[in-house]
């Protein structure tokens, strides 16, 4: 079997980001707000699978963010969410999102190993080491206040997994956090799982380099992630490992400029749910290292737009040139969200992916299904 089509070079990763979530990447009370339930997944899905879009990323979320539209509150499970999608489409990869707090890892290393076998090989794991108090207080589970104590629990954990997915024969583990006796990872995955992780820490960005196949981190100033990029790889590099960085972004595609601001104004800035928005922003801020904190109180407004994403607002052309400037900055990728993912997805589609392939980016759909 050949490798997984995320890590073949040469291509501007494409995917999507929380449709799995209530209101998705969007803090708005716009009657037209993502609803995340399962019909619209699968349409999603699919439409994306016909595109030749590479992934889909869900949010593992257990409690919502409150306000009037209680955001995410709704939440598909993340693991069963993928395989439900791995089985119904041909060449995108779906993502199940961990926390590792909540999940065991020999459990998990079995369930990604069963989804490998429907999906042929299209699973990836996105590991979560922690950060929301909530959530855990939600769970009766205790949130280490340091990162040196988050990660390290997280750095056995993924030890474990990929133990589980090397050994033939059954083994013991004695470590700080778990002390297994003559476990065997039966059947293991067939090909190499992408690996993702979301660090801003200096220790979670550590365990990138050590553990991930990409590290996940937002645009907020292009100059800065190209130095930041840089200085990631070098680390990734370090660890003998080939370090891909993924941003996220948030997009308003319409015939023209003025049309895309006004909805951008109508549904991020007249309609948003500032109080979901406030809550949001006061836990990122207490307790995640995901974003840059000198830059998190100047980036409210793109909170409500796209949950902190870089902008990409404008007619097809100014769109496609926003991802031209996230690939030139060093990206490897980006994930887009929608006000309705399923319903405007299609105009980005027919657009601005033509733009990105005429541009080299991006291989026409039959290339990159042949790649794979």
């Amino acid at each position: 079997m050949t490798e997984n089509s995320m890590f073949t070079d040469g291509q501007f990763l494409l995917g999507t980001f929380a449709s799995n979530c209530s209101g998705g990447m969007s803090v708005t009370k716009v009657r037209e707000r993502w609803v995340n339930s399962w019909d619209n997944n699968l349409r999603l899905a699919r439409l994306l699978d016909d595109a030749g879009i590479d992934f889909m990323l869900p949010i593992a979320r257990w409690i919502g963010y409150g306000g009037e539209t209680n955001f995410h509150g709704g939440v598909l499970e993340t693991m069963t969410w993928a395989a439900g999608l791995l089985a119904s489409t041909r060449a995108i990869n779906v993502f199940a999102t961990i926390h590792t707090a909540a999940n065991h890892p020999v459990v998990v290393a079995k369930q990604i190993a069963t989804i490998d076998q429907i999906s042929r090989g299209r699973i990836g794991l996105n590991i979560v080491a922690g950060w929301n108090q909530p959530e855990y207080d939600a769970l009766g589970l205790a949130l280490p206040s340091d990162h040196e104590s988050r990660y390290a629990y997280a750095e056995e954990w993924f030890e474990v997994v990929k133990a589980l997915w090397r050994n033939t024969e059954a083994f013991d583990h004695e470590g700080r956090f778990f002390h297994l006796k003559q476990v065997l990872g039966d059947p293991r995955p067939s090909r190499k799982v992408p690996i993702l992780n979301a660090a801003g820490s200096a220790q979670g960005r550590a365990f990138a380099a050590r553990n991930a196949d990409f590290l996940f981190t937002p645009a907020i100033d292009l100059s800065r992630s190209k130095a930041e990029i840089a200085e990631l790889r070098q680390q990734g590099s370090a660890a003998g490992r080939n370090l891909g960085v993924l941003t996220f972004s948030h997009v308003v595609c319409r015939p023209t400029e003025k049309e895309a601001l006004d909805y951008l104004a109508y549904f991020g800035k007249d309609n948003a749910d500032w109080e979901a928005v406030d809550n949001l922003v006061r836990l990122q801020f207490a307790h995640a290292h995901s974003f840059p904190h000198d830059l998190l109180a100047l980036i409210r407004d793109r909170m409500a737009a796209g949950h902190g994403g870089f902008p990409l607002v404008g007619t097809p052309e100014q769109v496609a040139e926003g991802i031209l400037a996230l690939h030139e900055a060093g990206f490897s990728g980006t994930t887009l969200s929608f006000v309705d993912y399923a319903e405007e997805f299609p105009y980005f589609r027919d657009n601005v992916l033509p733009i990105l392939e005429a541009s080299g980016i991006r291989r026409p759909v039959a290339a990159a299904r042949d790649a794979a």
